[in-house]
């Protein structure tokens, strides 16, 4: 990760470490950049880029700076307005952009924003751009052969334009209503819409296919995003599945890359109950390509349990979407994703896209003619005790003997009925220790028992 950009684009309190100017500088650059790589190769156009963004009071100011930006570098902004990540994805793909931009904090707090990067191809922008844009942003750019202190502003007709481009995302949401195998109707649908992105499109979607909807988190005011509702606050959708009687609940988190479920009987389906229901899914029509379903080592130990007991392969990546889609990518995998409800499925989308997954859900209730309690039946998630440990140095705290001894002695003791994971936060000084086994007091201990050793040994934030 780089100075500004994480694993989900440049994310921070808006005006306080997210600024105005850093937008208005992202903007020139990607502008001036693309412009720049068509002209070598032989073409005069102005480069083209989609911005959509969600809520948050502070997106507007953020889609007018990189606008402003972007024209003055003599590329043309086309804006989505209030969309959804994998919808500007899906028309940066669709309709041959050069890049597009998300602006967006997902689940964070409204006062937070970020700016996301999208590549021609609608996937997250290549490391070597985004290391471009940083050291522009740095005032250290070298790129064609020279090194730039400032780029140069286009002028007279060479100034881009700013372009309404609202039909692109109503081709999105035709796309989805599309992608619906099945008339939804007779069942109740509940959904979560955060006060976010998919406020004024989940319910045309599910509607159109005949659903009759019951939507909550769907009155957005600029600073109520993720506030109380959505996939961070499941508990509302449950609550709301149970004393409407509702079939199922989908609730989305606030740019709508994530999807969590509640069954019929008001019990949380999370993005591990997910990748095992399309697993299964697909694996018996023949679409689960190499039989593997991709996760992160945070998905919980008895999902691949109940992986090994369906003969089903899985992958284990670092934790980030990002690193989902690129194995899924190196390896022709179609199912991958997050506990946190970030489901990729490649053959329709190349990132989260929680419509999307809902509605593939709603494709396996209705071929099932079940429940989803029913469907979720076959994973038993095991207890999880998590601890963060402020430290010194993580790499030293990781790689001392002792704790590494400490953290061979949990997984010596758990064998095949558990499992212990200690990584690295990527963004806080910060060792995370993490146990699941059969019981909740068995995986206190175990943590316990390492974090004691990670204390002991001064490696600790005092």
């Amino acid at each position: 990760m780089g100075k500004y950009f994480g694993t989900d684009g440049f994310r921070g309190e808006a005006n306080v470490n997210l600024t105005a100017d850093h937008a208005y500088q992202v903007g020139r650059f990607l502008g001036w950049y693309y412009t720049q790589l068509k002209k070598q190769a032989g073409d005069e156009e102005s480069a083209k880029i989609v911005i959509g963004k969600d809520t948050r009071r502070s997106s507007y100011m953020f889609e007018y700076a990189l606008s402003a930006g972007i024209t003055a570098s003599g590329a043309d902004a086309y804006l989505l307005h209030v969309t959804t990540t994998p919808s500007v994805a899906y028309v940066t793909r669709l309709d041959d952009f050069d890049c597009g931009v998300m602006i967006s904090a997902s689940h964070n707090p409204f006062y937070d924003n970020g700016i996301k990067l999208l590549n021609g191809s609608g996937e997250k922008m290549e490391e070597s751009v985004i290391e471009l844009v940083e050291a522009y942003l740095d005032g250290k750019l070298e790129v064609f052969g020279q090194a730039y202190t400032e780029i140069p502003f286009a002028k007279r007709d060479a100034i881009g334009r700013t372009v309404d481009y609202a039909a692109g995302r109503n081709r999105y949401i035709g796309y989805l209503i599309s992608l619906g195998k099945f008339s939804f109707k007779g069942k109740k649908v509940g959904l979560d819409c955060a006060n976010g992105s998919t406020w004024n499109i989940a319910k045309s979607v599910f509607e159109a296919l005949g659903a009759k909807t019951y939507v909550i988190g769907d009155a957005p005011d600029g600073t109520n995003i993720n506030d109380g509702v959505g996939s961070t606050h499941i508990e509302n959708l449950q609550k709301f599945v149970v004393e409407n009687g509702l079939d199922v609940g989908f609730a989305y988190d606030g740019d709508a890359d994530r999807c969590l479920c509640v069954d019929e009987k008001g019990d949380v389906v999370n993005g591990d109950h997910i990748l095992y229901v399309l697993g299964k899914y697909m694996r018996e029509r023949g679409s689960l390509d190499n039989n593997t379903v991709v996760t992160t080592v945070m998905s919980n130990f008895g999902l691949y349990k109940a992986f090994d007991a369906e003969g089903i392969d899985y992958a284990k990546t670092k934790v980030g979407d990002k690193y989902v889609y690129e194995y899924m990518v190196q390896n022709g995998c179609r199912l991958g994703g997050e506990q946190s409800g970030h489901i990729i499925i490649s053959k329709y989308a190349t990132t989260g896209d929680g419509i999307l997954t809902s509605l593939k859900m709603m494709e396996v209730l209705m071929e099932k003619k079940t429940t989803l309690s029913a469907l979720c039946k076959g994973l038993k998630i095991y207890p999880q005790v998590l601890k963060n440990v402020r430290v010194q140095d993580k790499p030293a705290a990781q790689n001392d003997p002792k704790v590494q001894a400490a953290v061979q002695a949990v997984a010596d003791r758990l064998g095949s009925t558990g499992r212990i994971l200690v990584r690295e936060s990527g963004t806080e000084p910060v060792i995370r220790v993490m146990v699941e086994a059969p019981t909740k007091e068995e995986c206190q201990q175990c943590v316990d028992s390492v974090v004691e050793v990670i204390c002991n040994q001064g490696h600790a934030r005092v």
